[in-house]
């Protein structure tokens, strides 16, 4: 490495160590003028930049699914002008829109002037319940609109009266289908990840507590043609899997029990029991309540399944901890948690040879699983 004069008499601000001598502006200049470091500067501008614009990328997105434009340009190429006219934005917006969206990466201009999608695009599209979650997100938005004070606890977020099923069973019907369908979509790629993580061999009966329509239970019995289903969720939210079963072809071995895993036993008989994303929307002392039931639920050397995003553990994780803290944190309730912390949370219930497994998709889930002694 070639040797090069520092500004500042090669030292850093007498008492601000590093972090001073980069803040320091004549070290900027410096570093960006430098060979060997004005790549890095660069790299490391156009990553603050990144931070700095985020917001504006993520109103962008939003834009595209609220005007349905990755739908319509799934259909067919458009132009500007069939796009504003079909969405009634004003020509010249609909433009910067399609900029903005070009150098995300989402769409791309085409031969005469027509747009069409990306990959990346095209994943909006198909992506189950991706379009879904970004749409909600608005609930999101207004909850961060003062970050400072969020953080401080003095805000009232309203994501928390979109999930209240979280605070126990009355649940009004029509809350309870706009969760289940949410779920239900966002559960296929969790089920996905889930299955390729987690191996079924020996499972002869699966309880799935919180299972909502069925989405997960269904997905295990389609890959997995001997094991026995039971899903347990509330009275409001769980009889609408009895339709998914059957229109899956599972009906003959699956089953719906109704009830609140807070006031309730849990149904007996299953020698495996799965938690999936369920932890998360719940405090410490209501997740040891439960997987105690759970222990209690299970017969010597049953299995225990847990699978949602988790934080990082000793390296925070983009996914873990920040989108899903900040969006368990305005929900009100639960956490999201590393693997260390659950791992911890199942031990203290009495469960035994806990292993973390290699997840996929960190951003869509991670598993762990456990043993009754």
């Amino acid at each position: 490495m070639v040797d090069a004069p520092l500004p500042l008499g090669g030292h850093a601000p007498r008492g601000k160590g590093l972090a001073g001598l980069i803040a320091s502006r004549r070290f900027q200049r410096w570093a960006a003028k430098f060979p060997l470091t004005r790549g890095i500067v660069r790299r490391e501008g156009e990553a603050l930049f990144d931070l700095l614009a985020g917001f504006t990328h993520s109103q962008i997105l939003m834009a595209l699914v609220q005007l349905d434009i990755p739908t319509r340009l799934m259909q067919r190429p458009q132009t500007a002008g069939d796009l504003a006219t079909a969405t009634a934005v004003p020509n010249e917006r609909m433009v910067i829109l399609l900029k903005a969206a070009t150098a995300l990466g989402l769409v791309k201009l085409r031969r005469r002037g027509t747009y069409g999608l990306t990959r990346r695009g095209a994943a909006l599209v198909g992506v189950p319940g991706l379009t879904q979650m970004i749409a909600h997100h608005d609930v999101l938005y207004r909850d961060l609109a003062d970050p400072a004070a969020f953080f401080r606890g003095e805000t009232s977020p309203e994501l928390a009266n979109f999930w209240p099923y979280v605070f126990g069973p009355d649940v009004p019907a029509d809350t309870a289908q706009t969760y289940s369908d949410l779920m239900a979509q966002s559960q296929v790629l969790v089920a996905e990840d889930t299955l390729a993580a987690v191996s079924f061999k020996g499972i002869q009966h699966l309880l799935d507590v919180g299972g909502g329509t069925g989405a997960f239970l269904t997905a295990v019995g389609q890959a997995h043609n001997d094991v026995k289903l039971t899903l347990f969720d509330l009275p409001a939210v769980a009889p609408a899997a009895t339709a998914r079963f059957a229109q899956a072809g599972l009906a003959p071995r699956s089953k719906v029990a109704s009830g609140s895993f807070r006031s309730d036993s849990l149904p007996g008989g299953a020698d495996a029991i799965s938690l999936v994303r369920v932890l998360y929307d719940h405090e410490d002392s209501t997740i040891a309540a439960l997987l105690a039931k759970c222990f209690d639920a299970l017969p010597s050397g049953g299995r225990l399944i847990i699978s949602e995003p988790m934080r990082g553990n000793a390296a925070p994780t983009r996914a873990g901890d920040v989108y899903f803290a900040l969006y368990t944190l305005a929900m009100g309730t639960g956490r999201a948690r590393s693997a260390t912390e659950i791992s911890a949370l199942c031990d203290a219930a009495g469960f035994k040879e806990i292993t973390i497994l290699k997840a996929r998709r960190p951003f869509v889930t991670s598993c762990l699983t456990a043993r009754r002694p």
